[in-house]
């Protein structure tokens, strides 16, 4: 017979009520979170130096209550500190350089303006520093850098303003001022030269020169207190762009004097390029447009040549133009200004026009208008000449007096 073996002992109900407690209090942990304790551990990690988190201790009665010193096991305490490697740091991006701020400019307070009194001369003080030069409003003065001195104080007295003076008075006060300062002095003598600029150096009027012809002219006159009596002839041809004129006068026992001119011709009237006057030698003057000047054979300096130049022949047929090509603006008083060459020099003239009036001439009555030339020199001849608009406003009567006296009075004997 077989013996029974004997029953399993059966499982103690404590020990499992203390497990399932325990896998219920694991799941109750994980479910609301870390503990305190843990917590506080874990901070005390995180820190520099260790902390040690308060123990409940047991005690025999059943109490807990905080562990004393004695209670406590000795325990030594490290600090551990990191060092991270320059290696595993990023590397940090190169700095920008900045650039270095500019130096404000010095700038000096600019003196106050005095009010200028009207008795008493202003005082100007001037600080003239060592290396830059102080900019006054008043009259402007050259800057000249100083040599390396001090700090000097300069006084200028102004003047008081003087009335404005003529025309004539101003011209001469601006060429005659020595102590000027080089500006001024070339701003004033640009005005002077403006203002003195004669009527042909600006733009020419139209002029239509008369169409060829021959003047015959009985000349009355006095030389040296003796009277004469002569005959002229005037030769003006005019073709193909160029003009000739030649002017005889003739004297019994005397002989002759001839004036001749050659040039050419344009929209504004005529260009010479040769005049001579010719007695018992001939003397000539050159107009040569290239160089701008006007040469004369008797060795006379030159003489600049400026624009609607006439000689003293060509004169008489050029203002003939003038008027025949614009009457109306050649009334009584206005006047004609040329630079008219002789042989030996190339002056300006200036011509006062006249009134119509009717003259009685060895051919006939005939109408016309007088211009005069007014001398601007002592020993400057007069000039008056009778344009006749009914024959292309060409010269019936011309009268020269010189200084000395002599006259020569040449009227038109025949209608051409």
């Amino acid at each position: 017979m077989t013996p029974l073996s004997a029953p399993a002992p059966a499982p103690r109900w404590p020990t499992l009520a203390a497990l399932i407690a325990a896998v219920l209090g694991v799941h109750v942990a994980l479910l609301l979170g870390p503990l305190p304790w843990a917590s506080a551990t874990a901070a005390s990690t995180d820190a520099p130096s260790l902390a040690v988190a308060p123990l409940l201790v047991d005690r025999s009665d059943g109490a807990s209550a905080a562990p004393t010193a004695s209670d406590l096991p000795m325990a030594r305490v490290s600090t551990v500190r990191w060092i991270v490697p320059a290696a595993a740091l990023e590397p940090a991006a190169a700095p920008v350089p900045r650039p270095l701020p500019r130096p404000a400019p010095v700038v000096r307070p600019a003196a106050p303006k005095q009010p200028v009194p009207p008795a008493p001369p202003t005082v100007i003080v001037v600080e003239t520093p060592m290396e830059e030069t102080v900019a006054l409003d008043a009259a402007p003065v050259d800057t000249i850098t100083p040599p390396a001195e001090p700090v000097e104080l300069t006084e200028f007295i102004a003047p008081e303003p003087a009335p404005a003076p003529a025309p004539e008075e101003e011209e001469k006060a601006a060429l005659d001022a020595p102590a000027a300062a080089p500006d001024e002095v070339l701003l004033a003598a640009a005005a002077v030269k403006k203002r003195a600029a004669p009527a042909a150096a600006r733009a020419l009027p139209p002029a239509q020169p008369p169409a060829s012809t021959r003047l015959d002219y009985a000349v009355t006159g006095r030389i040296k207190g003796i009277a004469y009596n002569a005959e002229g002839k005037l030769d003006w041809m005019l073709a193909d762009g160029r003009y000739s004129a030649r002017m005889e006068m003739r004297v019994f026992l005397l002989g002759s004097r001839v004036q001749t001119s050659t040039g050419r011709v344009g929209p504004t009237g005529l260009s010479p390029e040769r005049f001579a006057d010719k007695s018992r030698s001939e003397k000539a003057a050159h107009f040569d447009t290239e160089q701008n000047r006007i040469r004369f054979s008797n060795n006379a300096p030159d003489a600049a040549l400026l624009p609607g130049a006439q000689d003293r022949l060509s004169l008489f047929l050029q203002i003939a133009g003038l008027l025949q090509a614009r009457p109306q603006a050649y009334a009584s008083g206005q006047t004609i200004e040329m630079q008219v060459a002789g042989t030996g020099d190339a002056d300006i003239w200036r011509f006062k026009v006249g009134d119509e009036t009717t003259l009685a001439l060895p051919a006939g009555e005939m109408r016309a208008r007088q211009l005069v030339r007014l001398p601007r020199k002592e020993f400057d001849s007069t000039v008056e000449m009778w344009l006749a608009p009914d024959l292309q406003h060409l010269p019936v009567r011309l009268r020269i007096t010189q200084s000395n006296g002599d006259v020569a009075d040449q009227q038109l004997s025949r209608m051409p």
